[in-house]
């Protein structure tokens, strides 16, 4: 693993520390909240200054070569920085569902994970707690942990950012949810996503390269792309598509989604009160084929 010459090197440390200083005029996520996480101030995700978590458990719902055969140890991260109508996983992302734990026990529950022999540790919805997770990286290394970390994320982050991840993250899972400002506002609460999130996702791929797997099919290194087709052509999954093929390279690896159905608030908001037909979604599948995009996932 890469990030145990920055352990060595000390390097490791220092980004850490970078990393909570952040804190105390929050800037991890787009928002730029500036609020004083470490003094108790709350911005627009809401978390505190420790890490607060809903579950650590093997998870085999993930893509192939996330889960393989022994499963993903899934760290799901309470809060987060979008406020999405539609999030399957409101309790958890809208109403902070979870237990606070010092960034010690969170190692703890990697190192849990790791004894359970699962292939990677896959935070998700992480960003809102960087600090913690390379903290809690830190006092794992000499314990012994090994496994590749998931950076399984919203897509809505910033580059600088993602930069105190270079070396530390091996496998990124992000979404690219939406091309024009409006429903990113309307659904998600997240003004000039395509922007930042076109931004975060180039940086990935400079940092991980495209997807590489083992010789039993399991990931080791790369990028993942998840896209959620919406009602109405809300997410913009054709030009998403194209934007991916011509920046981001034909070999990039795809999961197109077709699970969309009104959870949380979504049924009362029109333009997703609704499940996707298989006809939208049958639309998003001609896309990524004329797009050229063969590697991936799409789903019956």
């Amino acid at each position: 693993m890469r990030y145990i010459d920055l352990y060595q090197s000390g390097e490791l440390l220092k980004r850490v520390k970078a990393a909570y200083a952040r804190l105390r005029s929050c800037d991890l996520c787009p928002h730029d909240c500036r609020v004083n996480r470490l003094a108790g101030e709350i911005g627009a995700c809401r978390a505190g200054w420790l890490p607060r978590i809903a579950s650590a458990n093997v998870h085999h719902g993930e893509e192939p070569p996330i889960s393989g055969t022994r499963g993903s140890g899934t760290i799901f991260l309470s809060w987060c920085s979008l406020h999405c109508r539609f999030c399957q996983n409101f309790p958890i992302s809208q109403q902070g569902n979870g237990t606070d734990l010092t960034t010690r026990e969170l190692a703890e529950r990697m190192l849990g994970l790791q004894k359970r022999g699962v292939h990677n540790i896959n935070f998700v919805t992480p960003t809102h707690f960087l600090p913690q997770i390379l903290a809690a990286l830190w006092l794992a290394i000499p314990r012994g942990f090994r496994l590749p970390i998931v950076w399984n994320s919203s897509g809505y982050e910033k580059v600088d950012a993602l930069r105190l991840l270079d070396g530390v993250v091996d496998i990124y899972l992000p979404d690219m949810k939406y091309v024009a400002e409006e429903p990113a506002v309307q659904f998600s609460s997240a003004s000039g996503y395509r922007e930042m999130n076109r931004g975060a996702v180039a940086e990935m791929l400079r940092q991980v390269g495209h997807l590489e797997l083992d010789d039993e099919g399991v990931a080791v290194r790369g990028l993942i792309i998840r896209h959620l087709v919406l009602p109405d052509g809300a997410a913009g999954s054709g030009e998403t598509l194209r934007w991916i093929a011509a920046n981001l390279g034909t070999e990039t690896h795809i999961a197109l989604m077709n699970q969309f159905f009104p959870a949380h608030r979504a049924a009362e908001t029109p333009g997703i009160h609704r499940k996707i037909t298989d006809e939208e979604y049958d639309e998003a599948v001609e896309a990524l084929e004329e797009a050229g995009l063969e590697n991936g996932w799409v789903q019956d």
